[in-house]
């Protein structure tokens, strides 16, 4: 059975050095099936998607991680997220003409902004300019620069997959220049048709047949969006009576829609004063108290 909607971690054990390898089928499917634009375009969502299914395994936390990518060129935003138990979700706004090329000529000037969000922290937030061969280029930058971490990735898409591979050394091993360069080398080797159509034993047999690897247990990948009718009206409320109340008066109703799943939300003008009494009943009762 080919594997599909799969992410898999494995780790070199005498060299201090991790991996992560994804493939993504009915998930991308679902995510991409809401997002208007060119094939060239959307390939730039497959990539960032299984980039972002790799980066959240590597949190040690409840939460998500966002990568944003926006620019004043022929793509304008470029949104991926994932969970940290795998639930993806992605956007991608562009002309509808996007050329093939560098960053810097799909997206213009721009720059790449990484959020990790836990589910009780603060989010932390890096950011680095948008340049470079591809999205791969751009993430490796980012570890570089704000995470001083060795990172490779390997992201490819096509009409039906999304896939990718990474390396990355452990943090707090300073693993040595040598090891991480032939694993560097081997990894390099690998081709777009292999990483697109292989499963992970294979692949990481014909690329590190002579290293000692352990293969973890691979983790479903589904598209799930967090969207809501409760979370929609937490937004309306922050609005404001006034503002609401000016939107019914000129259209008659209130329609909210999610730029990720397409989902709408309709709400008159009975469902915005029930809300808005609710709101109202809360803050006299925090009052009493």
């Amino acid at each position: 059975m080919i594997e599909q909607d799969l992410l898999h971690r494995f780790l070199f054990e005498d060299l201090g050095v991790r991996g992560e390898w994804v493939k993504l089928s009915t998930s991308w499917q679902a995510a991409k099936q809401h997002q208007l634009g060119s094939q060239h375009a959307q390939l730039q969502l497959g990539q960032a998607l299984a980039a972002v299914v790799m980066l959240s395994a590597t949190i040690k936390f409840d939460g998500s991680i966002i990568l944003q990518a926006q620019g004043d060129g022929d793509i304008k935003t470029l949104v991926a997220q994932s969970t940290h138990d795998r639930k993806i979700r992605g956007l991608i706004r562009a002309n509808d003409s996007v050329p093939e090329g560098t960053l810097e000529t799909m997206f213009g000037q721009g720059q790449l902004v990484l959020t990790i969000e836990p589910d009780n922290a603060q989010p932390y937030q890096g950011v680095v300019p948008l340049q470079g061969e591809n999205l791969a280029a751009a993430l490796q930058t980012y570890f570089e620069q704000s995470e001083q971490l060795k990172t490779r990735l390997w992201l490819f898409a096509n009409k039906t997959r999304a896939v990718g591979l990474l390396l990355q050394e452990l943090p707090a091993h300073n693993s040595d220049r040598a090891d991480w360069e032939r694993l560097e080398i081997l990894a390099d080797t690998v081709t777009e048709r292999e990483l697109l159509e292989l499963d992970c034993e294979p692949l990481l047999y014909r690329l590190f047949n002579e290293e000692k690897v352990r293969l973890f247990d691979a983790e479903p990948v589904e598209f799930q969006c967090a969207c809501s009718r409760p979370r929609i009206e937490r937004t309306l409320r922050a609005m404001g009576k006034e503002e609401l109340e000016d939107i019914l008066r000129e259209h008659g109703i209130i329609e909210a829609g999610c730029k990720f799943c397409n989902e709408h939300y309709l709400f008159d003008k009975v469902d915005v004063e029930t809300l808005l009494s609710r709101e109202s009943s809360a803050s006299q009762s925090e009052t009493r108290h």
